[in-house]
């Protein structure tokens, strides 16, 4: 099995119970995605998923349940942000002219060893080096 490497907004889909809309019919796909498979994240996916649960908006989890889902996203292998890791996300954002972010998302994805990286935030099916994007939420309606 290849290995997987999630990005913050699939745990947020996941987390979060009073959706709308087409953000509504993403939890289910979140769910069994990461109730279905082994995965890894990053200290950065960590820190945006509670920075983003607990902010202000509509969709925000309380401070306890956020707390919650970070206890359980943890126990899966997390990469660690040090100064190799940002000159790589750095490497990598020159090169595909994308964000630092998703640059640092893609050298963790690349550091856990995963093939593929599940997130909405780059372009679907296209490698970047060794890793493979999948958007998992494409065939759901707009």
């Amino acid at each position: 099995m290849a290995g997987l490497f999630f990005d913050t907004n699939v745990l947020l889909y996941a987390a979060r119970t009073k959706l709308e809309g087409v953000d509504a019919l993403k939890r289910p796909v979140a769910l069994d995605l990461i109730g279905g498979h082994d995965f890894s994240v990053s200290g950065q996916v960590l820190a945006e998923f509670y920075h983003n649960a607990v902010k202000d908006g509509p969709y925000r989890l309380p401070v306890e349940e956020a707390e919650e889902w970070l206890d359980r996203i943890a126990i899966q292998p997390c990469v660690a942000v040090d100064a190799r890791l940002v000159g790589a996300g750095a490497a990598l954002a020159r090169r595909y002219q994308i964000s630092y972010w998703d640059g640092a998302i893609l050298a963790a994805a690349h550091h856990a060893d995963a093939d593929l990286l599940y997130t909405e935030d780059l372009n679907d099916g296209q490698r970047y080096g060794d890793v493979t994007v999948i958007n998992p939420f494409k065939n759901l309606p707009q």
